[in-house]
């Protein structure tokens, strides 16, 4: 019979997470009941996708703003530099809570007009209206206020940051600036707090270069545990959210285990080779917002060896328009199921990859599991995908 599905994609629902809980086996079971209740078939190469918040939760990876506070003191002299967080309070709000509780006075630069991921603190039309230049220009708070107004909100969210950040302050320690280059904050300090999160790396050595002499970043903030408190070694503060009012979630550890035991135990129960990843955002813009849906660090904290690496792809209507553009029916679809069949990378012409950007197979498939759990109530934190890696010559 002729196949006509390719890709598909099930959100699993699963039980309620608690720390301590056997995730393993959760993961599996929840596959193997969904599979025999909806009557579907699990193949070799099919994609189990985890929400690394499941992954968190088990592990109780958690920390409060006590041990932030903590951490900041241990780390920093004196007076810091926050640099260019993003604007949310889910990611940072209950961070500089946490900075604000060490008790010094914290110097907060914002990215404008909007943030790294395409969160806007003012309207750009309105900016150039001003005669703001981005690339020079160094706001006060006072200042901001004054060309924007006392109340300038997100239109999203309808959040006014600059309020909101201020107001997390312990006996007014947070003063606010609006700039691009991190360096500005060296007339003001030279300890700094990097915050952002994919620049980060360049942040610091531009920082470190002009004279800072006390540099972190929040992925060096709670690489440790304190006290008892959850941490993260690879990636610190970064990738947390809010838990309760003065905890927060951090990105999950030890992930590379979670996905190999997930798929030892899927080949010891189906005899299949089931690819494994843990997914936090997907690596996406949302046209109408203009936000880049990636506040973790990286889309996958862990995956199987199997989703290593990028796809090699034929470019179907590149070869049925140039190639077999003679071809009419049948003996189109049978020249490139041939041509897929046998296509060898280093013999293929340019056009043939017109369009396949090549970008990394677990930030394609983060990006499909997000989409699928959402971050809502959907109660699906278990992604299954099929057929991803079938071709048009797949029967």
């Amino acid at each position: 019979m002729e196949r006509t599905v390719g890709t598909t994609i099930r959100g699993i629902r699963a039980p309620i997470i608690k720390e301590g809980d056997d995730l393993i086996n959760i993961v599996v079971d929840s596959v193997l009941k969904s599979m025999n209740a909806e009557k579907f078939i699990l193949k070799d190469r099919d994609v189990i996708g985890i929400t690394e918040s499941l992954v968190a939760r088990a592990q109780g990876n958690y920390a409060s703003i006590e041990h932030i506070a903590r951490d900041v003191n241990a780390k920093f002299k004196g007076d810091f530099a926050v640099i260019f967080p993003i604007l949310s309070r889910n990611r940072f709000s209950l961070v500089l809570k946490g900075l604000a509780m060490s008790g010094k006075k914290i110097y907060l630069f914002l990215n404008y007009p909007s943030d790294e991921v395409g969160n806007y603190l003012m309207d750009i039309d309105m900016m150039d209206e001003a005669g703001v230049n981005p690339c020079t220009d160094i706001l006060s708070e006072k200042k901001y206020r004054q060309l924007f107004g006392e109340y300038v909100v997100h239109p999203f969210t309808g959040i006014d940051y600059v309020k909101m950040y201020k107001g997390l302050a312990v006996d007014d320690n947070i003063e606010i600036f609006l700039a691009n280059d991190a360096r500005a904050a060296l007339k003001y300090t030279k300890e700094i707090l990097i915050a952002n999160i994919h620049d980060r790396h360049r942040t610091k050595r531009l920082l470190l270069k002009a004279g800072a002499i006390n540099v972190y970043g929040l992925d060096e903030l709670l690489t440790k545990s304190i006290d008892g408190s959850g941490f993260n070694p690879d990636y610190g503060l970064l990738g947390s959210n809010t838990a309760t009012d003065t905890t927060i979630k951090l990105f999950p550890k030890d992930c590379q285990e979670v996905v190999e035991s997930i798929q030892s135990l899927m080949r010891e129960k189906t005899g299949k080779n089931i690819e494994v990843m843990v997914y936090g955002d997907g690596a996406f813009k949302d046209p109408m917002g203009k936000i880049w849906e990636l506040a973790d660090p990286v889309v996958s904290p862990g995956y199987t060896r199997g989703l290593e690496g990028t796809l090699d792809e034929i470019k179907l209507k590149y070869v049925a328009d140039n190639e077999f553009g003679s071809l009419d029916g049948k003996d189109m679809a049978e020249a490139i199921k041939n041509k897929i069949k046998n296509k060898d990378n280093n013999e293929r012409p340019p056009g043939e990859k017109i369009g396949t950007t090549p970008r990394q197979i677990t930030d394609l498939l983060g990006s499909l599991c997000d989409l699928t759990s959402g971050s809502g109530d959907k109660g699906t934190p278990i992604v299954l995908i099929q057929g991803y890696f079938d071709s048009y010559a797949c029967e």
